[in-house]
């Protein structure tokens, strides 16, 4: 298993980080040279995830398409949210989401993913050789991706949310 951290500051209010963090369109607009789509299968296609919203993404990875079904385990507005994969590649995955308002106004956007390979042997290789490296760049983008839509100075966030 792999543990992914991530910290991003972001100059816009805890609320709105939150709610861009959790909205299916922000997702679709960080993944899309991946082809990632929301699939009506499990739920949620648009809008904000609530606890217990399921949601099935379709992407291609490693040249292969994938299907990965998550749901919202944890919430706790603003601060906090957690996904849980039920159903795809790997073995396990699991997303912790966390919010806090620093002293200067940003609010800073703490991401952990533990994820584990398929194929206990081989996984554990893989997971050193290529998903590290290769899950951090797209939490990464994730991240940019929210950001840039958070601080936009032409309010793009208002089309995202409610």
């Amino acid at each position: 298993m792999i543990t992914l951290t991530e910290t991003t500051l972001i100059a816009a209010p805890i609320a709105r980080v939150f709610d861009l963090a959790r909205s299916v369109e922000v997702h679709l607009a960080g993944n899309t040279h991946f082809g990632e789509q929301a699939v009506a299968e499990a739920g949620a296609t648009t809008g904000l995830l609530a606890l217990g919203d399921n949601v099935t993404w379709r992407a291609r990875h490693f040249l292969v398409r994938q299907r990965l079904t998550s749901q919202i385990t944890a919430f706790d507005p603003p601060t906090y949210f957690q996904d849980t994969m039920l159903h795809g590649a790997f073995h396990s995955m699991q997303h912790d989401h966390h919010f806090r308002t620093l002293a200067d106004g940003q609010t800073e956007m703490r991401d952990i993913f533990r994820l584990a390979a398929p194929i206990p042997l081989l996984g554990r290789i893989a997971e050193t050789l290529v998903l590290r490296r290769y899950m951090q760049s797209l939490l990464r983008e994730r991240n940019a991706v929210i950001k840039q839509i958070g601080e936009s100075p032409t309010n793009e966030w208002q089309k995202y949310l409610p």
